[in-house]
């Protein structure tokens, strides 16, 4: 089996190096093609505007000048010969859950995986912060990661759909099981952090604040808070089959 890894951290990420751990618990033809630098919340943008630079570091090790997005597009068009059997994208330093999702560029890295006709995962851990420091457990993934990407691999799934695995934070003999989610709901409480540069002049940061939601039973964000595996099918379509009549009757008059 020919496995493809990228991530959104960087190519020197230890995410990324944990990734490979566990993807060569699968196969020894592991190909790597990361961002050169941290392309964390850019998701599934593609670099239209500059050229692609493309080093290689290793055998089977590339770093890109681009998203993870473009790391995708590369591996599978340009730098590998035979399109990989498996796509793993992570492990992302923090979970990947509710509306994470949409902003996450490891979530990407599994979308165009998905696109490309190649089944695809997005790998991301929890953790916690102590003041400055944010204590990342990678040991919960690595001791996880295999067995349960074993019996997923086997899966039959619908042509479009991905699986997003987030693994909590805690120790791995704290782990209670592993449980199939449905995407949560939190409030990402976006704040702008206004500043002036030397010469007076405003330029901004964007920060977190605090998150907020309903910890409802069956979604991502609860299993990790009861130091559970979450696994969450998620699909390319996005369109809302469920409001389709009501447009159409709007539009007819008939609503």
């Amino acid at each position: 089996m020919r496995i493809l890894l990228t991530n959104d951290d960087g190519i020197h990420a230890e995410g990324l190096a944990a990734l490979e751990r566990i993807a060569r618990t699968l196969s020894d033809d592991v190909w790597i093609v990361a961002p050169e630098t941290d392309q964390s919340g850019l998701a599934h943008s593609l670099s239209l505007s500059e050229p692609l630079r493309l080093r290689k570091i290793s055998d089977k090790h590339y770093a890109l000048r681009g998203t993870p997005t473009d790391c995708v597009i590369m591996g599978i068009k340009q730098v590998m010969d035979i399109k990989p059997d498996l796509v793993l994208s992570g492990v992302n330093a923090g979970s990947n859950v509710a509306d994470d999702v949409t902003y996450s560029g490891t979530i990407a890295g599994a979308i165009e995986g998905t696109m490309q006709g190649v089944r695809s995962f997005a790998l991301s851990q929890a953790y916690i912060r102590e003041g400055d420091q944010r204590i990342l457990p990678w040991e919960v993934c690595e001791a996880h990661a295999p067995a349960l990407l074993e019996k997923l691999m086997t899966l039959d799934l619908p042509e479009g759909t991905f699986l997003n695995l987030n693994f909590p934070n805690c120790r791995p003999e704290e782990v209670e099981g592993t449980e199939v989610t449905a995407q949560g709901k939190l409030a990402f409480n976006l704040e702008v952090d206004a500043r002036a540069d030397g010469r007076g002049f405003p330029y901004y940061w964007l920060k977190f604040g605090e998150r907020a939601g309903a910890f409802e039973e069956g979604t991502d964000v609860n299993a990790l808070k009861n130091s559970k595996v979450s696994v969450t099918p998620l699909k390319l379509d996005l369109t809302d089959y469920s409001v389709q009549d009501r447009i159409a009757r709007a539009l007819s008059g008939t609503e």
